[in-house]
């Protein structure tokens, strides 16, 4: 037996060794703990059964179960493991054992808080029913020396402690080599993506970092198709801003060359409204002046009208002219006839009435001048009638080519009023048309400017879009998934004493830990 326990003191490491010391669980204690290894054998299963039924009944750690099997094989793999803790023998057989249950529970990502609540249900039933399965007769010893009863509980637990700090100090540094290895992984990835590669994935990450390794490769595929958007779209937008830059200056050639074309089409436009305006006003002179013509024709008819009176009493005047010449005639006949009966009585008187002859011979030759003189006033009086009757002919015919003057200086007139009502239309809708033409050169002109101003812009687009490009250019843009690759299946883990915890899968993992029969050995 002496032999026995130095070969096992012979075989603890000095991690084992100095745990053992602080805590000062001698070989007496092992040896006490020992003791229970029957009682531990019968009560186990009834522990772990408490145990499986709160984690059934937990959410966060039922999920860690598959199926009843699934429990069931890990519940012979804990008690497997309780029975080698109580043999005492702690060498390097235990250790192996201790490191990989740590190293899953770290892998898998198994809270602490689980692992250190299964221990406080299985140690107080292994307590308990090590405090029942006590001999009487150590219980009447207990009364005088309570040590002795219980010193194997005191192992127990001891035992329990260690079991439990032994896993959960591998748990935290596995984990910390989990959290190191990872955020030397993140850190060469993120240099990559710092250098603009955005075809380096992230990938050979812990268990644990599992959702971040997805996230990261999912974020980073949105990223690189993002770029690559982004590539296209400068490429797309920069032939789109040629394009407009090309429209913008041929726009603006055409637009100055339209804005020239309306200067001269306004200055046209305005000489032709001044042209059309002294049009009308001389239209409108004219039609003055014919107003004028109108009131001479119509006075020159009236001077006519009073020509034909006059001549029409001229006409009767002669005819009285030709009853006076007429009496004179007979006068003149009268005078010759008593001048020839004085000639027959100065015959008759001898030479008494020889002057009285004479004088008969005198009156009888100035009688026949008389007649003589009134047949010429009668021929001249009728020249004279015809003539004014000519006279009177033409003044009507002058009276009617007047009166047809006057009605064509009535349609002259009239014909001018409209002509002079349509220059001033005229004038009014080129003047219109002048202010419309003078309002689109002005807007012309600024629509040059504001083309001007596009074309200037397209430029600078141009300039801009040509960095934008530039930038996309810094980073590589791959066509890898976004998932981690070399990533194996969903794996659980079977065995560990449920006492740490070992056993139950991590709940928040994208992907399950793989049951270890090495670690429930």
């Amino acid at each position: 037996m002496v032999l026995r326990r130095f070969h096992q003191e012979s075989l603890l490491s000095d991690a084992i060794r100095s745990r053992l010391e602080f805590m000062e669980f001698g070989t007496a204690q092992r040896e006490a703990l020992r003791t229970t290894r029957p009682a531990v054998r019968a009560i186990i299963g009834k522990a772990l059964d408490r145990f499986y039924s709160r984690a059934q009944r937990t959410p966060d750690t039922a999920s860690f179960f598959d199926s009843p099997a699934h429990m069931a094989k890990a519940k012979a793999a804990q008690e497997k493991h309780w029975k080698r803790v109580v043999e005492g023998e702690y060498g390097a057989t235990y250790l192996e054992s201790t490191h990989r249950i740590g190293a899953t529970h770290a892998r898998i990502g198994l809270e602490p808080r689980w692992y250190v609540g299964s221990y406080a249900l299985v140690v107080e039933e292994l307590v308990a029913g090590v405090a029942r399965r006590t001999p009487f007769w150590k219980r009447l010893v207990g009364l005088w020396n309570p040590g002795a009863t219980h010193d194997a509980t005191i192992a127990l637990v001891k035992a329990a402690l260690l079991d439990m700090e032994l896993s959960l100090s591998v748990y935290f540094e596995e984990a910390q080599a989990s959290r190191d290895a990872a955020v030397a992984h993140l850190d060469e990835a993120l240099a990559s993506l710092a250098e603009g590669d955005l075809t380096r994935r992230l990938s050979g990450m812990p268990e644990s970092f599992a959702a971040l390794e997805d996230s990261y490769n999912g974020a980073l595929a949105k990223v690189g198709e993002m770029i690559a958007a982004v590539a296209d779209g400068a490429q797309k937008i920069d032939g789109g801003v040629h394009e407009i830059a090309q429209a913008s200056e041929d726009l603006a050639r055409r637009t100055e060359g339209n804005a020239a074309s309306l200067e001269q089409t306004s200055a046209a436009i305005t000489q032709m409204d001044d042209r059309i305006r002294t049009s009308a006003e001389a239209s409108r002179s004219t039609v003055v002046r014919a107003d004028q013509a109108i009131a001479t024709v119509s006075s020159g008819r009236g001077i006519a009208d009073e020509a034909v009176q006059a001549m029409t009493r001229v006409a009767d005047s002669a005819k009285g002219i030709d009853s006076v010449i007429e009496g004179l005639d007979k006068i003149a006949f009268q005078t010759r006839v008593l001048a020839m009966n004085a000639a027959v009585e100065a015959g008759r008187a001898g030479e008494a009435g020889r002057g009285f002859a004479v004088v008969a011979d005198l009156v009888s030759a100035l009688a026949m001048r008389a007649e003589e003189e009134a047949g010429r006033a009668r021929d001249q009086l009728t020249a004279t009638q015809t003539d004014i009757e000519a006279a009177v002919g033409m003044v009507q015919r002058v009276d009617g080519a007047l009166s047809e003057i006057s009605q064509d200086v009535d349609q002259v007139h009239a014909l001018l009023g409209s002509m002079a009502q349509d220059n001033d239309a005229q004038a009014l809708a080129i003047g219109e048309i002048t202010i419309s033409v003078g309002t689109m050169d002005r807007s012309t002109q600024q629509n040059a400017a504001m083309v001007e101003q596009t074309s200037a812009a397209a430029r600078n687009l141009t300039q801009e879009v040509g960095t934008l490009a530039e930038l996309t250019q810094a980073f590589q843009v791959g066509n890898q998934g976004a998932g981690a690759e070399g990533r194996g299946g969903a794996t659980r883990f079977e065995s560990a004493a449920p006492v740490s915890g070992r056993g139950i899968p991590a709940a928040h993992s994208p992907a399950r830990a793989a049951r270890s029969d090495a670690a429930a050995a």
